[in-house]
């Protein structure tokens, strides 16, 4: 693994984690983070396949690594939650949320749910809501392959380009396909449509592709000047359309970018500022010492875990059964949504780490086994 590479997926989870406990209201952006660091590690694993393997075997052994890496775990907590949710009907508890998973889990099964997100009948539940962004990333496996492997290395950049003018194309697509009324079925705002459905996450993917093979130049300045200037322009943006600069710790990008049009250009542009930020890391050794901390890499190794299960924990944490906890110590009530972030954490932690070792272990060793690829 390239130094650096796991701590930036720590990162990119802890974001997510503190924006669904409400401290990060900026922490969203971890997806896009995963999205364009997908692009990047994925499409140097087909290139590098791609050079030293005919067709069958590059096919072959990419599904099946794939297959050992994500499927155990994906679907044993998608068998854990249908149980959990039939039990639930079957003793009155919270029946209506239960039926929504017993309703819904099918598109999660087959790696559809982000377009049922983009529906007009969708549900929100805790235990799936999540799972939209892991169905963009399958769809992104089963088509990229065969885009690396039957275009030609001189057409490289144009492939990567092309996509990343894609993405701002297809968000202007499904703007102007919302607002012509043309797909009755859609949500009934443009928000979640363009949000969720995998053609506008295009460019991400396309950017993390194209530090594979070709250089950003410059790159420590962009990365500075990225740094300043993408919130400044989110706040400027932001002010335009609302008059004021809240919520402030957005970064003037609230989740789903719905101010001045911004979730037509933002995307390109966050997704570019992560681009330059891995390229920094990996080619530039930027902050790899920060990321190689030890706790930072366990965290980013159990990453897949630590999505998985994150949601439906912070969801269920029995707030007032750990309040009465903290009275009870004699501890200031003030301490209190501090020490729930800290425990809903170290709950999240232990079950991850639980499903590593006694879940996805074996079936990595089994991926090592079955497709031996060694880079």
């Amino acid at each position: 693994m390239i130094p650096g590479l796991d701590g930036l997926r720590a990162i990119a989870f802890l974001m997510i984690f503190g924006f669904h406990t409400d401290y990060f209201p900026f922490g969203w952006l971890g997806v896009q983070l995963f999205f364009v660091f997908s692009g990047y590690l994925i499409t140097g694993i087909l290139l590098r396949m791609k050079a030293k393997m005919p067709a069958r075997e590059y096919f072959l052994k990419f599904y099946t690594r794939r297959f050992f890496r994500i499927f155990p775990l994906y679907y044993f907590y998608l068998f854990l939650i249908l149980g959990l949710a039939m039990w639930g009907i079957s003793a009155s508890y919270k029946i209506k949320m239960m039926n929504v998973v017993v309703d819904q889990i099918g598109y999660a099964f087959l790696y559809v749910y982000n377009f049922f997100s983009a529906y007009r009948g969708f549900i929100s539940s805790p235990f799936l809501d999540h799972l939209w962004s892991l169905s963009v990333e399958e769809q992104f496996y089963i088509f990229w392959p065969l885009l690396i492997f039957f275009v030609d290395e001189k057409y490289l950049k144009k492939l990567f380009l092309a996509g990343i003018i894609a993405g701002p194309v297809f968000r202007i697509v499904i703007f102007l396909i919302h607002q012509s009324g043309y797909i009755e079925s859609f949500h009934v705002s443009e928000i979640p449509p363009i949000y969720t459905l995998p053609f506008s996450h295009v460019d991400a993917f396309a950017l993390g592709a194209y530090i594979t093979r070709f250089s950003i130049p410059n790159a420590r300045k962009q990365l500075a000047y990225l740094s300043l200037g993408v919130p400044l322009l989110g706040f400027i943006t932001q002010f335009a359309a609302n008059g004021k600069f809240e919520p402030f710790l957005t970064l003037g990008y609230q989740d789903s970018l719905p101010d001045a049009y911004q979730f037509i250009w933002a995307y390109t542009l966050l997704n570019y500022w992560f681009v330059v930020l891995i390229y920094c890391v990996v080619h530039e050794k930027l902050f790899v010492r920060f990321l190689d901390w030890p706790p930072l890499r366990y965290l980013g190794k159990i990453s897949y875990g630590l999505y998985i299960y994150h949601f439906p924990i912070v969801y269920f944490f029995p707030v007032n059964w750990f309040v009465d906890q903290i009275r009870a110590l004699g501890i200031s009530e003030g301490f209190v949504p501090l020490l729930i972030l800290i425990a809903s954490f170290t709950g999240t932690v232990l079950v991850a780490s639980l499903s590593y070792y006694a879940l996805e272990k074996p079936f990595l060793q089994m991926k090592d086994r079955f497709a031996p690829y060694s880079a």
